[in-house]
């Protein structure tokens, strides 16, 4: 029978015995749906598959918004705010699956992803970067996490083709990369290996029975139908109609823009380097194949997607600001994306007001990185009806007191599956 979310208490059984590998008849209902197709919702399609859990994928343009244009940077520490520690204990956490999670994903896909240990520096502009510098080294230390400051001779040793002028730069060696083009390649693949249905076609509204989410209807009149739908649809995702108010928080898009470069010679760096050129944030981020991804811009401009030259401008001023070298690249590729931000800046992972939907949005800048994590989350979500602890601070019910967030949503063992066609 098909799976259902159990209610809240109730005891839930896994969704199908370990290491079983039923892909369903086809055109069979699929135990879940998952609407977008980004590095979020085929992360956890593959890792549901895994669980042995039928899924089917719907996404007009699999990869084609943050997942293309972000830099695949892998940096909780380099990231770090003040007051967002629970944030950075999340991404700490994903950062460190990622060995495991790359490892599985290349033997699944037959393809690698360019993770690249690099370690992050993050070079000071002046006198007054390097003092807010060491105030985030006291801070990480606080918290027991690894970082150096470089002097401006230390500096120029570790990246001799930064700008001699920069007055030093914070390090952070476990703060890494991936080509996050490559990443969403090899789970495309991974998911086609395992089984998992890849529908190309748009979500336009969802489906309901009472208070409850029953599937999607697509763009092309299909109905489409689940116990669970898992929501990944970026900064897209209240673009599907039907649901009542209150059930996504607001995921507002934040428009950015990245270039990719390519240099000729020796590399100009071999680690991530960020900095602040006169109050204006810019990374730049090495491949092994000699590009170089400059990034990125921030704007709130709804859903535009037009390149904005004045973006442009400003990102090849300051990258070269950092490291002169850059002014001799070829510009490649200008890429313009929409983060996916919450209310409060950090991801929904978990069920939503409604049964029968769950939430993997909102995860703004750290999606890439994020990707372990949340998709192991909704997995096991899915399959064991329990939501780890350390995603525990990210559910949707942080805006709703009146939901119990402590994961009372699952799919169940097949013999007590009850049928909401």
């Amino acid at each position: 029978m098909p799976a259902a979310i159990m209610p809240p208490g109730a005891a839930v059984a896994p969704a199908r015995a370990a290491g079983a590998r039923d892909r369903g008849a086809p055109g069979s209902r699929p135990d879940v749906i998952v609407a977008g197709a980004g590095v979020i919702g085929l992360g956890v399609a593959w890792r549901a598959r895994l669980r042995g859990l039928t899924v089917t994928v719907v996404d007009p343009a699999p990869g084609s918004g943050a997942s293309w244009t972000a830099a695949g940077m892998l940096a909780p520490l380099s990231e770090l705010h003040y007051g967002e520690q629970p944030l950075l204990a999340l991404n700490m956490a994903s950062a460190q699956r990622y060995p495991t999670f790359v490892a599985e994903l290349e033997r699944s896909s037959g393809t690698e992803v360019g993770y690249l240990r690099c370690g992050t520096l993050v070079a000071a502009w002046d006198s007054a970067d390097m003092a807010g510098l060491r105030d985030i080294h006291g801070f990480a230390r606080s918290l027991g996490l690894r970082t150096e400051l470089l002097t401006r001779r230390e500096l120029r040793a570790r990246v001799p083709a930064s700008a001699s002028g920069l007055a030093g730069a914070l390090s952070a060696p476990d703060d890494h990369q991936i080509d996050n083009r490559l990443l969403h390649g090899a789970l495309l693949r991974a998911c086609a290996a395992e089984g998992v249905t890849l529908l190309p076609t748009a979500a336009r509204r969802w489906l309901l029975r009472g208070d409850r989410v029953v599937g999607l209807e697509l763009a092309n009149g299909t109905e489409l139908t689940a116990p669970v739908v898992v929501l990944a649809c970026g900064a897209w995702s209240g673009q599907i109609d039907g649901l009542p108010s209150g059930v996504l928080p607001a995921v507002r898009p934040v428009k950015g823009q990245t270039l990719r470069l390519r240099t000729v010679g020796p590399p100009l760096l071999t680690c991530v380097l960020r900095g602040t050129v006169r109050g204006h944030p810019v990374y730049l981020v090495p491949r092994a194949d000699g590009r170089i991804v400059v990034g990125a811009s921030s704007e709130e401009a709804g859903f535009d997607l037009r390149p904005r030259a004045g973006a442009v401008y400003e990102l090849l001023r300051d990258a070269q600001a950092l490291v002169p070298g850059v002014g001799e690249a070829e510009l490649e590729e200008v890429s313009t994306g929409l983060r996916p931000a919450s209310p409060d800046n950090a991801p929904l992972i978990g069920p939503s007001r409604l049964p029968g939907l769950l939430l993997a949005v909102g995860h703004y800048r750290n999606g890439v990185l994020l990707t372990p994590v949340t998709a192991d989350a909704i997995a096991g979500l899915l399959a064991d009806g329990a939501l780890p602890d350390e995603v525990a601070a990210f559910t949707p019910a942080r805006f709703d007191h009146a939901v119990d967030h402590a994961g009372d949503q699952a799919v169940e063992n097949r013999s007590t599956r009850e049928d909401v066609r």
